[in-house]
């Protein structure tokens, strides 16, 4: 038994606490019954189908988190665009295709740290001058 403090001198029992009495608690216990065992994997079925359905909820949840790429940059924008000058270019410029960089949209190295955590191969687009023919 165990006795809540501060409440009158009722004796509770856990397995009451849970709606279960002892009687019911007893019935339960029929190794040889089959209407016993049908509810048993009835019950058992229940409790893995809805552990599923959680795990399987769950996972789409925290996918669906994880699967934006840009977590920092111009976040409250619609799409992202940025231009650059043609003249402003000069010999060679380096953009960030990782959505990584501080930078941004000039590349810092910061796809490095990325590749090397997760196998990644993405890179930076290197725009050079090229000579007229």
């Amino acid at each position: 038994s165990f006795r809540f403090v501060g409440m009158s001198k009722m004796d509770y029992n856990f397995s009451d606490l849970f709606g279960f009495s002892k009687m019911a608690a007893a019935q339960m216990d029929c190794p040889t019954s089959a209407s016993c065992h049908s509810k048993a994997v009835i019950y058992l079925a229940g409790i893995v189908a809805g552990s599923v359905l959680l795990g399987y909820y769950i996972g789409v949840q925290i996918t669906k988190r994880m699967s934006r790429i840009n977590h920092d940059i111009k976040l409250s924008t619609d799409k992202v665009v940025d231009t650059v000058d043609v003249e402003d270019i000069g010999e060679k410029k380096v953009f960030c295709r990782c959505w990584k960089s501080s930078k941004f949209p000039y590349c810092d190295g910061s796809h490095n740290k990325h590749n090397a955590a997760t196998g990644d191969n993405v890179g930076p687009l290197v725009i050079t001058k090229g000579s007229s023919k």
